[in-house]
């Protein structure tokens, strides 16, 4: 079915060990308010996973710790010319509203530098999106001195260098680890919901988050539109950090700082109960339709 060019398409680019998978309940609150969205799985990522036969049960540790994934070696580079086609199909129907969570929003970020022709508008939920910084030097900076990452790296198995990605157990039976996970994560949510969630995961995620080149540019990415969600119960990017991030990009483009909003949620929270992030992105597709439903009339007139 052909649009008549104004009704933009949500594009929800995921973050690390995920998948366009648990996008789904957010993708169907969407619906129900009549947005169009798109869930991406980025390469190596959905049906294209890996998940190595150590990963059933039972777990056989060495296997798991060995055993060949397909995102070996896959870079940024790959993400953003996968991200880049997608946002050209969609951009084909009409405006386009490119959305990231978490580790997510580095790909964004290195696709608007590359492709901005293709993005309308950008929302940032909870995530990374790099400025003065490359994206790993933010991990050392003091607005994430108190996150305790210890948890996700105690499952994290194999080494990475020789698997060619990052690899983690989230099937563990190590309820230290379970709760330190969920606390970090998802303390807003049941065990069961975070268990969910939890099996949702895939393993495997790749080890390229980019370089210097790869942060926002005042030139391509600046000249976008762009929305930061901020999740204030966020333990594993604090709410210090979101800040920090938003400040660094409004300093990058004063003439065109983020439009901040906040949902009171965690980490994961915000996508497992998503009706209130729905009613905000549809306020924001509304705001996105109309002004291209008044670049269409000033065209026709």
């Amino acid at each position: 079915m052909k649009s008549d060019g104004t009704v933009p398409t949500i594009v929800l680019v995921h973050g690390a060990f995920a998948n366009s998978f648990t996008f789904a309940p957010l993708s169907a609150e969407l619906a129900l308010r009549g947005v169009l969205s798109a869930a991406v799985d980025l390469p190596g990522h959905g049906f294209e996973a890996t998940f190595p036969i150590g990963y059933q049960a039972p777990q056989d540790h060495e296997n798991m710790s060995s055993a060949p994934g397909h995102l070996r070696d896959v870079t940024l580079a790959d993400n953003v010319e996968h991200l880049a086609n997608m946002l050209a199909r969609a951009k084909e129907q009409g405006p386009v509203i490119a959305l990231a969570h978490s580790r997510g929003g580095i790909t964004l970020t290195a696709t608007a530098n590359a492709h901005p022709e293709l993005i309308d508008h950008m929302v940032y939920v909870s995530a990374w999106a790099p400025v003065v910084l490359e994206s790993a030097e933010y991990n050392a900076e003091p607005e994430m001195a108190e996150v305790d990452m210890a948890s996700l790296a105690t499952g994290m198995v194999g080494d990475p260098q020789e698997l060619g990605l990052l690899r983690c157990n989230f099937r563990s039976r190590d309820t230290n680890l379970l709760e330190g996970m969920q606390s970090l994560f998802c303390a807003d949510a049941s065990p069961d919901e975070f268990r969910t969630f939890l099996n949702s995961f895939q393993p495997d995620e790749n080890l390229d988050i980019g370089d210097a080149s790869d942060r926002a540019q005042a030139d391509t990415w600046g000249i976008i539109d762009r929305t930061y969600i901020r999740l204030s119960e966020d333990r594993s990017l604090p709410l210090r950090m979101q800040d920090r991030l938003i400040r660094d990009g409004d300093d990058l483009t004063p003439d065109n700082p983020y439009r901040v909003r906040t949902l009171a949620s965690s980490h994961l929270g915000w996508l497992i109960h998503p009706a209130e992030a729905a009613e905000q992105l549809a306020s924001i597709a509304a705001e996105v339709a109309e002004r291209a439903e008044g670049a269409t009339l000033v065209e026709l007139s």
